[in-house]
This record gives C-alpha cells, structure tokens and sequence, in this order.
C-alpha cells in the first residue's frame, strides 16, 4: 500500500496521476500547507525538507516501509517498482535528463514566478521579469523539442510526459493576465489537449478535490508557507 501525502498543487498532482494510471493501491493522505501541518514532527519524519508530495510505501525494498519525498524522486522510485512508464532502456539518458530540466528548471522557475506576483509585496518588477521570460524560455524549449512528437521521451508515455503536465496544467495561473497562457507554444497546447483525454487525469484530478484545504492567505498562512521570510 502506498500512502500518498498531498497537497492539491502541481507536484502532488503528478505523483496522482502515475497512482491513477499503474492503478496502485493507494491512501491519499491530505497535508494542509496553509495551516502549517507540513511542519509538524510526525510529517517532518517523511519529509524532512517538509514540502509536499511525500509517500510511504509499506511495501518496500525488503518489505519495509519506504518514504520517498520530492516528485520527481517518487516518479522514479514509482515507475521502476512497477516497471511502467520508463520508456526503453535506449530511452533513458534522455528520460533523466528531461526529468532534471522539468523538476530543476520548470517546476521551480514556475513555483517562484507564482509567488512573485501573487504572494510577495508589491513593487518586485524585477524579480516577477526574470521568472515570468524564465518560464517562457522553459516553454519554449519543451515547445521546441516536441516539434513532430507526441511524448517527451521515445515513442510511448512516460513519467516526463506526467511531470511536464503537473506544471504545465498551471499555466493560466503562472502566466498571469493571459487568456490564453499557452497560445504562442502549439506544441505544448496539442500536448496537454493528448494529456488531458487520458482517463486517469480526470481521476488524479478528483483526488485533489476530496478535502477541503484552507484557502485564506492569512498571516498564519503566509507564516506556515514562508517561514524563512519570518525569522524567529
């Protein structure tokens, strides 16, 4: 059994949608980062880091419970205890290295241009520029490479394709103020329409909706989220 620790983002949506589409076990367990739960002890012995997703899988090497934290790490450890969504073994040197592009370069450029021009105080034209042509540099790298392909590695759908649609699903939110975030990659547009018709997106979708998380960006919340920006 896999216990999946979550937060409705785009990391945890990734690890969702593997469970949905290798149809494993699972328990999803929610982890309110509004209110600060990612920081409590019990979580911290998980995720040390005491971000989200996490699993536990008490199935693991020796069966013994295995945690595992960091998506792009749980894509990994997933997909090779159930050997599915790998690609080939010719595949691999591009499947790690797209994997490394898309959880060091996309999710994080894509994480901090959020923050700056939703969370952090008015005034940051600088930093809300370099993460916005960041991820638009980002995006068009993906765009570019996925000219005549329908996956990011190979032939068939891999963990990369479920990586690159965690973040890239949150497009319009990212790319703030345009109606249509994705318009000038059509590459990327025809990618997420392929994504997006397979069944089990709409599952790990449902998944993110089954409790209700704390929507207020309070000072609590701001304090649970930021803790480095409140120094004790």
């Amino acid at each position: 059994m896999i216990r999946f620790y979550y937060h409705p983002t785009p990391n945890p949506i990734k690890v969702a949608l593997f469970l949905e589409e290798a149809g494993l076990p699972y328990e999803a367990v929610p982890v309110d980062t509004s209110k600060g739960e990612q920081h409590r002890p019990a979580f911290r012995k998980i995720n040390p880091n005491g971000k989200l997703p996490a699993i536990v899988d008490t199935d693991g090497p020796g069966s013994q419970n295995a945690r595992v934290f960091d998506s792009t790490a749980i894509l990994l450890y997933l997909a090779e205890k159930t050997d599915r969504f790998l690609g080939t073994a010719v595949d691999r040197p591009e499947l790690l290295s797209w994997l490394m592009f898309l959880g060091t370069g996309l999710g994080p450029f894509s994480g901090q241009a959020v923050h700056f021009q939703y969370a952090a105080p008015d005034g940051l034209d600088y930093a809300v520029n370099r993460y916005r042509r960041e991820i638009e540099r980002h995006y068009q790298v993906l765009n570019d490479h996925l000219e005549n392909r329908s996956f990011i590695v190979g032939d068939d759908y891999t963990i990369a394709d479920m990586s690159a649609w965690g973040w890239l699903d949150r497009a319009p939110r990212i790319m703030k103020g345009a109606d249509t975030p994705l318009v000038r990659w059509p590459n990327l547009t025809r990618f997420m329409a392929l994504m997006n018709a397979r069944p089990a997106v709409a599952r790990a979708r449902a998944v993110m909706t089954t409790h209700i998380f704390k929507t207020e960006m309070d000072e609590h919340a701001l304090r649970a989220l930021y803790p480095s920006n409140f120094p004790a």
